[in-house]
């Protein structure tokens, strides 16, 4: 198949950036996303350019890196899948494709398709952990824990943090990571300790940088590749109300 490439470039953080249109042929409907982009390069190193830098690490759908704007929509057409789990067989022969980095505030380009996402390293450090001394493992049935809460705390702490909630928002909200972090360990009697220092932290660590208020247009959740339910956005607003009461 062929297609048309229309894809940011920016030299660095503070150059001013731009769409640049490349035409790539013979791409094969079996190619992932981001074998495809390796294709591009390729052709440009050989032709003398400069490749595209765009970040990527475990292509499994795991480690959230390969956040990329694709079509107006954060990891690209299909529902529930990261970029490096897209295939080409997602678009039409003679298709146009446009990628851009997620743009927020808090999520500064580096240079092309590269965004500096440590603000959710950031805002992890800030109380996204139990410090307390939880001993060594315990037998399964020594802390009894409902179905209910284990579930929920196991599908919130599938977040791989790659941001296509903040990159989906039209206030670039961090609330669904946060909240999605807060309610792993709110849920489990080890994260119940520290439970008030932790949301109400982890929040203010959130508006220090940048990070706008939930639009409660369900465009996060809609984007998640991991399903993350903005129920947790609920879950996270009674705990930082019953911390800053408390």
């Amino acid at each position: 198949m062929k297609i048309t490439l229309k894809i940011w470039r920016q030299k660095n953080a503070k150059a001013k950036g731009k769409f640049v249109d490349y035409e790539l042929n013979e791409v094969s409907t079996e190619m992932s996303f981001l074998e495809m982009l390796d294709a591009l390069n390729e052709k440009l190193i050989i032709s003398g350019g400069e490749p595209i830098a765009f970040e990527h690490d475990c292509r499994e759908g795991i480690c959230g890196c390969c956040s990329l704007y694709i079509n107006g929509q954060p990891h690209g057409p299909e529902e529930k899948t990261t970029t490096c789990e897209l295939h080409m067989r997602s678009f039409k022969d003679g298709s146009t494709i446009t990628i851009e980095p997620f743009r927020a505030k808090a999520f500064p380009v580096m240079k092309d398709l590269i965004v500096d996402r440590n603000g959710f390293d950031k805002i992890m450090a800030a109380g996204g952990f139990v410090s307390i001394d939880a001993g060594s493992a315990q037998d399964s049935n020594s802390i009894l824990i409902k179905k209910k809460n284990s579930d929920e705390a196991f599908n919130s702490a599938t977040c791989i943090g790659c941001g296509a909630c903040v990159a989906a928002c039209k206030n670039a909200s961090a609330m669904l990571f946060v909240s999605a972090k807060v309610s792993q360990f709110a849920l489990l009697e080890q994260g119940k300790v520290e439970a008030k220092e932790r949301v109400v932290a982890m929040v203010n660590k959130m508006d220090d940088l940048g990070f706008g208020n939930c639009t409660n247009t369900y465009a996060c959740e809609a984007e998640c590749p991991k399903g993350i339910s903005v129920a947790n956005i609920a879950r996270m607003n009674r705990e930082f109300l019953s911390a800053k009461l408390t």
